[in-house]
C-alpha cells in the first residue's frame, strides 16, 4: 500500500481532442511562476514569473514542413502530470512528441521536441517555432484577472529571440538548443490595441529547425522560454536550461516527487509541517485525500520578492496570479495548519491587521488590497485562526496585536460583525450578488448559510475565549448563538429540504442551492431537528448530487437559467462544493450516502488538479467518467486549477475520521468519524497536534504516532 504519492500516481488520464473542443488547458508550476499548456504541441501561454507578467500572450506555436500544426485536423494528446505535459500527435509520415516543464529554480520553461519519422524515405523535417511575448513589469499590484503586459520590441540572437518591454525592466529570452533560422516577423506592428476576433498576438519572429530523418529515426531539438528583470539575467537563466534540456526534464520530476514525499514526512525540509498518512483500502477515498493535497501544494509561490517570503495563490494559469483569496485559502484551512503552518501563520498576521471589509484577497507582489468584499470574509478569518490554533496549539497567537488590539480582539469583531448588517430583522443582509456567489441572482440579502456561519463564529470564539478563561465573555457569545440560530431555521421552508433568502420588503425567495446545504449542515447540524434533516438530505440526493459530481444549483430553480457559470450554477460546480457537501451528509447524520458516492466522485481526480470548476456530467459529457474541467473563455471563465483543494483534506481528517482538536482540552475527540463504515482497518498516521503526533484508528482509539515507510 502506497502512503505517499509520486508524479505517477497524480497523473492524469489522457485526453485526446481537436482544435478548440471542450478542454480545459492545463498549467504547470515550479513554485517560482506558472505557464499554461496550450492546444498544439509546443503553444504555451501566460508565462508569468514575478515580478514579470506577460498576460495571456501565446507563443511557440508550432509548424510543420510550413503548415500550421493545429490546421491539420489531426488530434492532440495531452497527457498532464506535475511536473510535465505530454503532447503527442501523428501527422502524414511524422509522429510528434514534446515534454514540457517549468524548470527547476529557474524563472523559465522547457520544451523537448521529438519528431519520427514513419515513412519509408528520408526527409529533411523543418519545424517552425512563432515566438511573441508580452512582457511587464507593474509597480502595483496586478488588480485584474489578467495580468499586465506590453508591447514587446524583439531583437534576434543565436538561435533565439530575445524580447523586452519599452522601459526594459522585463524580458523575454525564447528560443532552441541548436542551430536555427532566425526571423523577425516583418510585420508592422499595430498602432493601437486591437479586439479580440479582431486582432490577435502580434509575432515578435520565429525559429525553424530543419531536422534530417533516415526511415524509422527520431530526432530532437529543445525549446526554452526564460523571463528576467534585466536583459542577463534572462539570457542567464536561458542559457543554463538550454545547455540540457532533457536533463531539465529529468530534474522536474525529480522536483516533484521530493516536494510529495516531503509533504507527508515530519521534520521535512520543503514545508514547515507536514500531513498524514492515509491507510486505507479505499482507493477512492485515498484518491480524493491525494487529489486534496496535490491542489494545495500546487499554488505554493516562492518567487523573489514575495511579500510573505512564501504565499499560497488561489487560482492558475489563467487569472488572478499573485492573489490569495481569503475564502478559497479559508476552504483548505487545516490542510495550511498541518502542511505549512507558518506561512499560514504569515498569511493570518497580514490579514488580521488588513480591513478584511474592504477587499477579496492579497496581493503576494505588494500585499496590498485585491478585489471587493467578499460576504464570506468573517466566517473565513474565523474558520482560518480557529484551525490554525486548534492544530498548531499555538495559542500565543492570540496575545499579538494587529492592527491595534489584541488578534482574540479581532476573533470577537468577526463574531459580533453581522450585528451591523442587520436590516429590519435579527438576521445579517449581505446584500446583492456581487458579495456573494455573483452568479446566482436569487441568493442575496438575509441567506441561510452565511448566517447559519455567524451562529458557528459566536460559538467558536465562545469556545476559544472559554479555553482563554473568559468565561463571561464566552457565556455573552454563546448566548447571541442560541438566539440567532432560531431565527436562522426560521429561513427553512419545511418540507423542501433547502432555505430561502429574506429580501429587505420581507419576501422570501426559495434557493436550492449547495452552498446552504454545505454550511448549514457543517455550522449548526445539532441545531436542526430529524426530520429537517432528512429533508435536506433527500433534496441533496434528489436535486443536487449526480454520479461523479454535483449542481451547485437545482436545475429546478428558477434561477437556473440566469447564468452560464458552471462553479456555482446547476451546470457544475467549484471544486470545494463536493467536498463540503459530503461533510455536511455526514454532519447530517447520512455518512452513507457520502460513502456511497466517493467512487463516482474519485473519478472527477481524473484531469489534475481541482478546477475552479467542474461540469455536471449532463451539462458537458465527463472525460473517461470524470466530471470535466471546464474552460476559460467566454461564457465561462474558468480557471484550470483553484487552491480550494484542501477541503478534501479536511473531508477525509474532519469528517470521516471526526478529528476535532478542542483548545483548552489535551485529548481528541473522534467520536463523530464514520470511518469504519467504509474501512475499518484505515489509520491515519503522524497527525500534528503541536508538538504530538498522533495515529487515528477507525474504531477512534488515538495513539502516539509512528513514522512508516512510504511503500
Amino acid at each position: 500500500m502506497r502512503l505517499i504519492p509520486s508524479v505517477d500516481d497524480l497523473a492524469a488520464d489522457p485526453v485526446t481532442h481537436h482544435y478548440d473542443d471542450m478542454i480545459a488547458p492545463s498549467g504547470l508550476t515550479n513554485f517560482l511562476g506558472t505557464a499554461r499548456v496550450d492546444h498544439d504541441l509546443t503553444a504555451i501561454s501566460a508565462v508569468t514569473f514575478p515580478p514579470v507578467s506577460q498576460g495571456l500572450t501565446r507563443t511557440a506555436a508550432c509548424f510543420v514542413d510550413g503548415r500550421l500544426v493545429e490546421s491539420y485536423g489531426a488530434a492532440i494528446t495531452h497527457e498532464w502530470r506535475p511536473d510535465r505535459v505530454r503532447r503527442s500527435a501523428t501527422l502524414p509520415g511524422l509522429e510528434l512528441t514534446t515534454l514540457t516543464v517549468c524548470a527547476p529554480g529557474e524563472t523559465a520553461v522547457a520544451i523537448d521536441i521529438s519528431v519520427t519519422n514513419t515513412g519509408d524515405r528520408a526527409r529533411t523535417v523543418p519545424v517552425t517555432l512563432t515566438l511573441a511575448a508580452g512582457v511587464a513589469q507593474s509597480e502595483t499590484a496586478w488588480l485584474d484577472a489578467v495580468t499586465p503586459e506590453e508591447r514587446n520590441r524583439a531583437a534576434p540572437g543565436a538561435s533565439r529571440l530575445a524580447f523586452a518591454n519599452r522601459d526594459g525592466t522585463a524580458w523575454s529570452v525564447q528560443g532552441v538548443d541548436t542551430a536555427a533560422e532566425v526571423r523577425l516577423s516583418g510585420i508592422a506592428p499595430m498602432a493601437g490595441e486591437h479586439e479580440v476576433g479582431i486582432g490577435g498576438i502580434e509575432r515578435g519572429g520565429e525559429v525553424t529547425v530543419h531536422l534530417d530523418l533516415a526511415p524509422g529515426a527520431t530526432a530532437r531539438f529543445g525549446y526554452v522560454h526564460a523571463i528576467g528583470t534585466t536583459e542577463d539575467a534572462a539570457h542567464a537563466a536561458f542559457a543554463r536550461v538550454a545547455a540540457d534540456v532533457p536533463g531539465r526534464i529529468q530534474d522536474a520530476e525529480s522536483f516533484w516527487n521530493r516536494q510529495l514525499e516531503a509533504a507527508f514526512t515530519p521534520g521535512n525540509t520543503e514545508f514547515s509541517g507536514h500531513l498524514p498518512t492515509l491507510e486505507t483500502s479505499s482507493d477512492a477515498l485515498r484518491r480524493l485525500y491525494w487529489w486534496g493535497a496535490l491542489g494545495t501544494i500546487w499554488f505554493r509561490r516562492d518567487f523573489a520578492g514575495n511579500m510573505l517570503g512564501r504565499s499560497y495563490d488561489t487560482l492558475m494559469p489563467n487569472y488572478w496570479a499573485t492573489t490569495t483569496f481569503i475564502w478559497d485559502y479559508s476552504l483548505s484551512s487545516i490542510t495550511h495548519a498541518l502542511l505549512d503552518p507558518e506561512p499560514m501563520k504569515a498569511q493570518l498576521r497580514h490579514w488580521i491587521a488588513s480591513d478584511i471589509h474592504t477587499h477579496f484577497g492579497t496581493s503576494s507582489l505588494t500585499g496590498g488590497p485585491v478585489g471587493r468584499w467578499y460576504s464570506v470574509n468573517d466566517y473565513a478569518m474565523t474558520r482560518l485562526v480557529h484551525d490554525y490554533l486548534r492544530f498548531t496549539r499555538d495559542t500565543g497567537l492570540l496575545d499579538e496585536t494587529h492592527g491595534d488590539r489584541p488578534v482574540r480582539e479581532h476573533l470577537r469583531d468577526w463574531a459580533l460583525a453581522w450585528q451591523s448588517l442587520r436590516g429590519t430583522g435579527p438576521l445579517a443582509d449581505y446584500g446583492e450578488i456581487d458579495n456573494l456567489l455573483e452568479c446566482v441572482s436569487s441568493y442575496t440579502h438575509e441567506v441561510a448559510g452565511l448566517n447559519a456561519a455567524n451562529v458557528w463564529n459566536l460559538r467558536t470564539v465562545a469556545d476559544i475565549l472559554a479555553a482563554e478563561g473568559d468565561t463571561d465573555g464566552a457565556a455573552a457569545l454563546a448566548a447571541e448563538a442560541d438566539a440567532l440560530v432560531k431565527a436562522v431555521a426560521d429561513l427553512y421552508l419545511p418540507g423542501t429540504g433547502h432555505f430561502a433568502a429574506r429580501q429587505p420588503d420581507g419576501t422570501r425567495v426559495p434557493v436550492r442551492h449547495v452552498y446552504d446545504f454545505s454550511v448549514v449542515g457543517t455550522t449548526i447540524a445539532a441545531d436542526i431537528d430529524e426530520s429537517t434533516r432528512r429533508e435536506m438530505v433527500a433534496f441533496y440526493q434528489r436535486e443536487l448530487q449526480t454520479e461523479a459530481w454535483l449542481r451547485s444549483l437545482s436545475p429546478w430553480d428558477p434561477d437556473a437559467s440566469f447564468s452560464p457559470r458552471p462553479d456555482h450554477q446547476w451546470n457544475g460546480a467549484y471544486p470545494a462544493w463536493p467536498a463540503d457537501a459530503a461533510r455536511s451528509l455526514v454532519a447530517l447524520g447520512a455518512p452513507e450516502v457520502a460513502i456511497d458516492w466517493l467512487p463516482g466522485l474519485a473519478r472527477s481526480a481524473n484531469q489534475g488538479p481541482p478546477g475552479q470548476a467542474h461540469f455536471t456530467e449532463e451539462a458537458v459529457p465527463p472525460v473517461n467518467g470524470g466530471a470535466r474541467k471546464a474552460p476559460p473563455q467566454l461564457p465561462y471563465i474558468i480557471d484550470w486549477a483553484c487552491s480550494s483543494a484542501g477541503a478534501y483534506v479536511a473531508l477525509v481528517i474532519e469528517s470521516f475520521f471526526g478529528v476535532d482538536p478542542r483548545l483548552g482540552s489535551a485529548g481528541l475527540d473522534t467520536s463523530h468519524g464514520c470511518i469504519a463504515d467504509l474501512d475499518p482497518d484505515a489509520v491515519l498516521r503522524g497527525l500534528r497536534l503541536g508538538d504530538r503526533l498522533v495515529d487515528i484508528f477507525a474504531d477512534g482509539t488515538v495513539a502516539d504516532g509512528t513514522v512508516t515507510d512510504a511503500v
